[in-house]
Parts: C-alpha cells; structure tokens; sequence
C-alpha cells in the first residue's frame, strides 16, 4: 500500500503487466467512416507536464504549479491558472463538438508528475475533468491516452535499468486514478521531448522496456529516424506507419511500429491546427497493395504559450466543424478526418496491412555506425567492443555523428553542461538498484514498501528534464536537493534492513 506522501508508482508491477496482456481494440465511435471511406486524417496529441520541485513549505516537494500559484510575481507565473484551465478544458470541449455533430479526436500526454501535482493541490475539478475523458463511454472513442515516462525524463541519458521503472511507474500512476479499462486502452507511447536515443543498447533496451510493458507503437520526431539505407524519410512515407528497428551491440533486434511526427517544435502547428488543413490536401498511399489513408501526426504542449492557451480551443473547434461540413457536402466519399493513432493503426490491420508491411527505419546515424562495425567485425555480428570503437571513431572524424539521440529540441542539449546532475542522477541509480535489486529478486512484495517507493520517487524525480533545461542556477539546485534526499532514502533503507521496514507504509 502506498503512504499518503507517496504517488502510487510501485507496489503492483504484475499486476499492471497482466493487464496490459489483455489490451482489446480501440473503441471506434459508431459514426465513424471505413477505411476505404478516409482519404486522409489528422492525430493531434497534446503533451502536459509541471515538474515535481522541493520548494513547498519546509521545503515539501511539490508540483512547479502550485510554486506558480503561490508565487505569482514571479516571472510568468501568473499564467497558473489558465494553465490548470487547460489541463481540464478538453472535458468541456469534446462533448460540445459531439454535440454539435462533430466526430472529434483528440490524444493526450500527461506526466506523472503533474497528475501527482493534481492531488497534491485538491484539484479535484481536474482530475475529475480527466476522469470524464478517460471512462465516460461517450467520449472513449474520441480520447486516447499515450503513455510516457512518470517524470518527464529524456531517455537517451537516463540510466538504462530506470526506463521500464518510469514507464511502470506511470501505469500504476493512471490506473489509480482511472482503473484497469482506461490502462488497457493505452497503446501508444510519448517520449519527453520527442527524444529518442539512438545509442544502439539503449535504443534496443527502450523498445524492449516499451513492449514488456504492453505498448504496441511510439511517437517518434521525424528527424530522429532513417531509412535503412542512411536516406531520409520519402515524402509519403512520413504519412504513413513505419516500423522502427532496434539492434544492439551484441546484435539482438527487436522493432516497434512508429508513427511520425512531421516538421520541428512549434506549438502553433497543433495551436492552429496545421495539421488539420495539412491534411485535407493530401491524397491517400499505397502500402502493401493496399490504398490506406495519409496521416499527419502531431504533438505540441498542451498550455504552454500564447497560442495554446487563447488560440487552441477555438481553432480546434473551427477545424472540426469545417471536416464536419466537408463530410456533409462530400457525402459518403472520400473524406479528411480526425483520427487517433491506435483507431489508425487497427483500421490498416482489420484491412489486411500488417506491420510486416510498413517501411522500415532506424535510429538516426545508425547507417553509419552500422557500416564502420561491419568493417571492424569482417561482416560478422556486431560485439559491443566493435560498437564502441565504432562510435568513438565516428564521433572523432565526423562532426555530425552524435549518440546523444534526437528530439525536436536539438538546438539544446540535456548533457552537455550538466555534470553536476548527470553524474549524481548515474550514482543514485547504481546506488538504487545495488540495494534494492537483490531485494525485490528475493521478494517482489518489497516494491509495496515506504522505504522502496520513497526512494524510487527521489531517483524518477531526479531525472526530470526540467533540471537540464533551465541553465544553472535554482533548477540545478532542486536536482541537488532531490539527489541528496535521495540518498538518504537508501541510506534509511539499507543500513537496517529493509525487513524493519516492513509495514512502514
């Protein structure tokens, strides 16, 4: 059972796993066209997220929200509650446009963090608006939830044993707070800040992680990814599914199907909704012999800027009700359409195209390390020796070779500059997993415990991004604070026992 102080992001492990084994289909609303009825559509995502800071009263973690709603004369922070408004306003919105005799779609990307943050601050006006969208059976088959990890942290430098404790973290976290159905329909995933890593093992240990923990397709910037060949991606292939490989050092291969999100960071594409009349100039693809719909996939933050909290509502609705309108003048024709990934995805698959079919791509530079490990294996399988002096290679005589991943905030960077969080974020990890590995092997009831959520909580919190986006400073000195409170954690777990602890909860 989880303490009171505690989010709910540990304790029920098999439990989430056996649920996720079960995922039926995405639930399709009755109005809905057929396959061959859509010419082209649009997945809108918004993304949402305030970081868990120690700055509450005696220095309390507490949601970066309520920081701003008790601080207001600080910087932008007067923007709190317009913020906490958008975080709930798509509960008021959706059901006007069914309403109105629209067929809206919409997805949604909430860290745990900020749905940790909700509770902490009683805002049950938020949660309950969620709750609405996430089990209302009305409005199932219009919002789709991706998953993501719990606290908001960048992959490609978070320690490779945490991946699949942040994206566990996150299912328990919303099947809490929305029960067992809503987590089933959890297909696909969102990376913070679209950053997908491209260093081989982590690479291949995300998907992994991914899969283990039932998800069946990940969002993925287009400028992260490649063809298998070095070339970018064609024109059309960008509106269509692609399926990612994944190798490692060693040679192992696993491979997801991604969707692609076009263009860089900009939220006025889905502010404005570009996508929606992108969209309606396109024409369908072919794949596999089949004719399947173009996509335009896009994600944006859901509150952050100007655009997104006055423009974003209005504009959604006017892209509605003209797709509404060209459905009527059309009639049962060929129409652009909002639609959501998994409804996309499982569409092609009742009609026969299958992710053996779809294209597939790589990390970006995989091509080239590729190519330099073939030359130092003699075309054997690659060895992680191989691989490593590879890379240091490459990124000695190639200037644009980097295996620091790629997202759509590429003009900055979560590593370099940071020593002073990354070094403590890898030696906390380490630290985490030397004590409570063994432990939770021997008996995986420890995961239920005080002492093993307290600590966990401090080492997903420390690898929140925000503590590598804001320069030094503040932000460098809250991840100073969680990093030695989350030693102390360990500290208080493992000098004992952790058998003293039983029950501390």
């Amino acid at each position: 059972m989880t303490s009171p102080s505690l989010p709910p992001i540990a304790g029920r492990e098999a439990e989430i796993l056996g649920l996720v084994e079960q995922r039926g289909p995405a639930v399709r609303s009755p109005q809905g066209r057929s396959l061959e009825q859509i010419r082209s559509g649009f997945a809108c995502a918004l993304h949402m997220h305030q970081p868990t800071i120690p700055a509450g009263v005696d220095g309390a973690l507490i949601s970066h929200l309520q920081y701003m709603l008790e601080h207001p004369e600080e910087g932008d922070n007067h923007n709190a509650e317009p913020f906490a408004q958008c975080y709930r306003r798509l509960a008021e919105i959706i059901p006007q446009l069914i309403q109105e005799g629209c067929d809206p779609r919409i997805m949604l990307d909430y860290s745990g963090n900020l749905l940790w943050g909700f509770e902490q601050m009683g805002r049950r006006d938020i949660l309950e608006a969620l709750k609405r969208l996430s089990c209302d059976p009305s409005l199932q088959p219009h919002v789709e939830w991706l998953g993501s990890f719990w606290s908001h942290a960048v992959a490609p430098s978070t320690p490779i044993p945490d991946l699949k404790l942040q994206i566990l973290a996150w299912q328990q976290h919303f099947e809490t707070l929305f029960g067992a159905e809503a987590l089933q329909r959890v297909k696909g995933f969102s990376l913070p800040e679209m950053h997908l890593p491209n260093h081989p093992d982590s690479l291949y240990e995300l998907v992994k992680a991914l899969q283990e923990c039932g998800y069946e397709w990940l969002l993925v910037q287009e400028h992260s990814v490649e063809n298998l060949d070095g070339s970018s991606l064609s024109h059309g292939q960008k509106y269509g599914p692609n399926q990612l490989v994944a190798c490692n050092s060693s040679g192992a291969t696993l491979s997801i199907t991604v969707l692609i999100k076009t263009q860089g960071s900009d939220t006025k594409l889905v502010g404005q909704m570009q996508p929606c009349y992108e969209a309606l100039g396109l024409e369908p693809l072919q794949l596999a012999g089949t004719t399947i719909p173009a996509l335009v996939s896009q994600i944006a933050d859901g509150e952050n800027g100007g655009v997104m909290m006055n423009e974003f509502p209005s504009a959604f609705i006017q892209a509605h009700h003209r797709i509404a309108a060209q459905g009527s003048e059309s009639g049962p024709g060929p129409a652009t359409v909002a639609i959501n990934g998994s409804d996309y995805l499982e569409r092609l698959a009742a009609a026969g195209v299958s992710s053996a079919d779809y294209p597939r791509v790589q990390a970006i530079h995989h091509h080239k390390l590729w190519q330099v490990v073939d030359e130092r294996t003699a075309g054997g399988p690659p060895t992680p020796e191989a691989t490593e002096a590879a890379i240091a290679e490459l990124q000695a005589s190639d200037p644009e070779f980097s295996m620091a991943g790629a997202s759509w905030t590429n003009d900055l960077s979560w590593v370099e500059g940071y020593a002073n969080v990354l070094e403590p974020m890898q030696r906390l990890s380490a630290r985490f997993h030397q004590v409570f590995d063994p432990l939770v092997e021997n008996d995986p009831s420890v995961t239920s415990t005080a002492p093993y959520q307290n600590a966990l909580l401090h080492l997903l919190l420390l690898e929140t991004s925000c503590f590598r986006y804001w320069g030094q400073g503040t932000w460098t000195d809250y991840a100073r604070e969680i990093h030695r409170r989350g030693e102390a954690a360990i500290d208080a777990a493992a000098a004992p026992g952790l058998e003293q602890h039983q029950g501390a909860d």
